[in-house]
Parts: C-alpha cells; structure tokens; sequence
C-alpha cells in the first residue's frame, strides 16, 4: 500500500490521531464504546485505575484498567457518520505506524462492544431487557461507500429483506453484518438474540411522525412482521451497523448490546433509565473481566 499520505491520515502535532486525540500506545485492545458522551464518565468510576481522560469535540476517552484487563472506554456521538470517524482512527492507531505512515505488517486486532439504548419494536420485548444484535441492518448506506462490501454481508437475507418490505429505491441500499461470534457467545445467557436496524436518523428513518409523513408508511409494521429462519427484527439503534461492517472488514471484532428502554409496538418508554445503563455497564464489564 505505500505511505498514506498527510491529508488521508491526519495525525496531530502531539502524535495522536486527528478526531480522537489519542495515541497508539493510549489505547488498548478492549474497548467499550458509548454514544452520549456522559456515559463514559459513568464507566469510568468502576475502573480499579485510571491512566486518562481526554475530550475533542463529542470523542470522550478514558483509559484504565478493570481486574486487570486494561480497557478503553470511548464515546461516539450519534450516527453512523461518527462511526465511520470512530473505527476508522481506532483501526489507525492499531495498524499504522503514525512514524512511517505505513500499514504495519503484523495487524493487532481489537474486541469493541457498543453499550447503548435502544427502542423495541418486539411486543414480547420489555423495558429494561438487553438486546444484543446478532445482525445489524444497515439502512445508512455507509459500508456501500466501501470495496468489497459484498465479502462480509448476508446477501440472502438482505434481498429478502428489501423484498418484503418493498424497500423503496430512493433510499439507500440495506446492508446486513453479522457480529463476532466470540461476543454472540459470551453474551447469549444475558440479551435476547436480536436483529438491529441501525437508521440515519432518530424521527423519520425510525417511522416517527412529527410534521413530515414517511416515504415508507408502513415501514414499522413490515418490519416486524419479516422473518428469516430463526430470527426477527427486535430493535432500532443508530450506529450498530457501521460498527459490525467496518470493524469485520478490518479484522476486529465487534458487537453492539443495547439496554431498551422504549417499546415501538405499544408505545411505552421510560426515560428515566440511568439505571438500567447502570447495571448493563456493570455487566459488561465483568464479562470483559472474565470472559472476552
């Protein structure tokens, strides 16, 4: 591949990475990743140490160590747009020699769980539950920006998708990934086995009206009615599908658990949930403890 050049990769004058605002020996192989940036500072106080804490724009980082397992938790904003930001710097600050500027030849892989929230489109899915998405449906389009996005996407289930739906063309084209099956397993005893729809955005693309009416007006419905084999859709989040997409591209593995606390089907919610993210982030942090 050569040199990437300066404006590719911007690495700033300190040595860290151009959004983010870390080095490459600040991060380390586990990371939890978290969209509103106060959640990180509701990690962090279980950490036994702390090496740091930075903040660039909506990019929260903290770095520190949990029974001994060095873990660096992160925040994204909202959308697959960060996203895309997010793994593309992480996967820079593990692959790329930021002295060279070139691909190193042995690649380090990272293990990333999105910790999030999420809304249900299930009836038998209560608030409060954890939803760990088996696939993430991609309704973004960013992975069909990339080469070779057919190599890691279930094509079957995508064009059964589309075509029960009567998805229509003006969108973008849906992507479907599967997570890693390392943390489909070690999260299987404690979240239903779920099926992601990561939208472009919170009202319209998730079937709310406010004002504006939908291009697709029965598109909660479809949604959860379609099935393919064993599994139906659950749930909408925002960034889940660009995690799975370019993180199984680059060879890490990735995977996105949600705590619900609003359910589409009948219109239930509860907005006051910080403890139910509570006890997920406790959860999970002893799974990566233990488990991962």
């Amino acid at each position: 591949m050569g040199k990437i050049g300066d404006s590719e990769l911007i690495i700033n004058g300190d040595g860290s990475v151009f959004h983010l605002h870390i080095r490459p020996e600040e991060l380390a192989d586990h990371i939890i990743l978290v969209g509103d940036p106060g959640r990180v500072d509701m990690i962090s106080p279980y950490f036994d140490s702390v090496e740091f804490r930075r903040q660039s724009r909506e990019f929260v980082t903290v770095t520190g160590s949990y029974r001994g397992k060095r873990i660096t938790a992160l925040s994204t904003g909202i959308g697959t747009d960060n996203i895309d930001i997010v793994m593309t710097e992480l996967d820079a600050l593990a692959n790329v020699d930021f002295s060279t500027r070139e691909v190193k030849e042995k690649k380090r892989s990272l293990t990333l769980l999105r910790v999030g929230t999420t809304g249900a489109i299930q009836p038998d899915i209560p608030l409060g539950a954890y939803v760990f998405s088996h696939y993430s449906i991609g309704c973004d389009g960013l992975l069909n920006w990339y080469a070779d996005r057919n190599n890691i996407s279930d094509r079957k289930m995508e064009e059964a998708f589309m075509n029960f739906t009567g998805w229509n063309s003006y969108l973008a084209t849906p992507y479907i990934v599967k997570a890693s099956e390392d943390l489909i397993r070690i999260f299987s005893d404690v979240a239903v086995k779920g099926v992601t729809i990561s939208a472009p955005g919170f009202y319209g693309p998730q079937g709310r009206v406010i004002r504006l009416g939908l291009a697709m007006p029965d598109m909660l419905e479809k949604f959860e009615a379609f099935r393919y084999g064993e599994y139906k859709i659950t749930n909408f989040e925002m960034e889940g599908s660009a995690l799975a997409g370019l993180s199984r591209q680059l060879g890490h593995n990735a995977g996105t658990i949600c705590c619900v606390i609003a359910n589409r089907y009948y219109k239930g919610a509860s907005p006051d949930y910080k403890k139910y993210m509570e006890n997920m982030i406790s959860m999970v942090l002893d799974k990566f403890a233990t488990e991962a």
